[in-house]
């Protein structure tokens, strides 16, 4: 095994998040052949965050339908690399805490994902949650590197800060 390479056990029952058509491609593209060759399985996940009050971002119809992208992205290809893959919807305020309550139910080996550059991170999983995910969960957290980034990705870090 490689320096790279998390232990085979941790990807036995992967449990990926995913926010979107476009994160799940770039999180499979990291992922996906490391629990094939793990001879493993995924669970992926996608977390539709609650307002606790305050007016939804989008309606629930278009959130779950988003979600419903991304999972058929993640059917096709995990068939095509034959990996057995589960799909969740969650719902919850606290996206870190549903994750790792998602996982434990799933029954997962690890919680497995691949930061993006800085706009991509502070999008998908503000500090809060990363932290949380990295530093709380009672699980094992798998952070992969990233794939390399196309010369022309709109999605990369160019070094700005969000402002305070």
């Amino acid at each position: 095994m490689d320096d790279e390479t998390p232990p085979s056990d941790l990807l036995s029952a992967a449990f990926v998040p995913v926010a979107s058509v476009e994160d799940a491609e770039i999180t499979l593209d990291a992922v996906l052949d490391r629990v094939a060759a793990a001879g493993g399985r995924m669970t992926v996940a996608h977390v539709v965050e609650k307002a606790g009050g305050a007016p939804d971002k989008a309606s629930m119809e278009q959130r779950e339908g988003l979600a419903e992208e991304a999972f058929d992205l993640v059917r096709d290809r995990a068939a095509t690399a034959g990996v057995d893959v589960e799909t969740e919807l969650l719902y919850g305020t606290d996206v870190a805490e549903t994750l790792v309550e998602g996982a434990h139910e799933a029954g997962a080996s690890a919680i497995v994902f691949t930061p993006r550059g800085h706009k991509w991170w502070w999008d998908l999983f503000s500090e809060d949650v990363a932290d949380a995910l990295v530093h709380e969960s009672d699980l094992p957290v798998v952070v992969l590197p990233s794939p390399p980034a196309d010369a022309d990705d709109g999605d990369a870090v160019t070094g700005d800060a969000e402002d305070e």
